[in-house]
């Protein structure tokens, strides 16, 4: 049975349509991003009612379509990884388009991670779960045609349901298609820093930048801090980026099939494996050939010490804008 319209919150606005309603109750946001809680009212369930609002300031950018870009390739996406957009329409007096999208109740991955901060480990069996889920995303995205990067894996674009054992990647405000040829070609590197890959700033790379994104965002699920935390500037983590050296976090994961993994993804892109790769090893496959999750409970040490207190986090960039 579907959720109800809750009398206790005041409603502020309604879709042109009238099928979707926002509540004054926001979930978080960014400089030009707003997420509150909706309700659908023909499907009866509680939604994110997402407001991203055009400055205009580029000239090069002066008319809203770009804002479309995440609304249009969330809606013609459909995998059970991959958060669903149900609707969107710009609103040409407020400049803000709205779109409506999957209610994620315990947020983002990061801020899930958070509860684990009193030293008490993730765990190995929440650690495969969503590593393999993330996966399976990234290699629904990469098999489609044209190719879709995404450009912005972490565990703050990793959303989990309420219980904490699916997860979905979303937050698409980067993610580009290849419709050149097979490598993306820019001049401005496009990303949050402590997760771009090498190539990245040569300003030409492919998919498996997000291989490489995947394995510092692993790492992020073990430590529960970002990569290069021992930086104290971007440039900093461009230096040692770009010259190979890896994040002082890394020495913290224990386990050696999760640090193999993270290693694996940090390769050269000649060499990175690719999602479909990366599912086949022993680490994400379901054990004994069952299809059913394990349960996301504490079960393995995988580090010296547990920092989650005073986690850091980066807002997304929204360059577009």
């Amino acid at each position: 049975m579907g959720a109800c319209i809750s009398p206790l919150r005041e409603v502020v606005e309604k879709s042109p349509c009238g099928r979707f309603i926002r509540y004054d109750e926001m979930l978080g946001g960014g400089a030009c991003k707003e997420v509150y809680i909706g309700y659908d009212r023909v499907e009866e369930i509680e939604v994110a009612w997402n407001q991203i609002v055009y400055y205009g300031k580029d000239e090069a950018l002066n008319t809203p379509e770009k804002l479309f870009d995440e609304a249009t390739m969330l809606k013609s996406l459909n995998h059970e990884r991959v958060m669903k957009c149900f609707k969107y329409w710009f609103d040409s007096k407020s400049k803000t388009l709205n779109m409506i999208t999957e209610l994620f109740p315990s947020g983002s991955l990061k801020k899930y991670l958070s509860k684990y901060d009193n030293g008490i480990d993730v765990g190995l069996a929440s650690i495969k779960n969503w590593g393999r889920q993330i996966l399976e995303g990234l290699s629904f995205l990469h098999s489609q045609s044209p190719k879709i990067i995404h450009r912005d894996i972490k565990c703050d674009n990793v959303f989990v349901d309420r219980d904490g054992k699916k997860v979905k990647l979303g937050d698409f405000g980067l993610a580009v298609c290849l419709t050149e040829g097979d490598f993306v070609k820019e001049v401005k590197a496009n990303g949050t820093p402590e997760f771009m890959a090498p190539e990245c700033y040569d300003g030409e790379y492919n998919e498996l930048v997000d291989i490489y994104a995947f394995g510092m965002c692993l790492l992020e699920m073990v430590t529960g801090e970002y990569p290069y935390m021992e930086c104290n500037n971007r440039i900093h983590i461009f230096k040692k980026v770009y010259t190979g050296v890896k994040p002082a976090s890394l020495a913290k994961v224990k386990d050696s099939r999760v640090k193999d993994i993270i290693e694996k993804c940090l390769l050269p892109v000649s060499v990175r494996p690719s999602a479909e790769e990366l599912l086949k090893d022993p680490l994400f496959l379901y054990n004994g050939g069952s299809s059913t999750l394990e349960a996301c409970a504490p079960a393995a040490s995988f580090l010296s010490s547990h920092p989650f207190t005073g986690l850091h986090c980066c807002a997304r960039e929204i360059r577009n804008l």
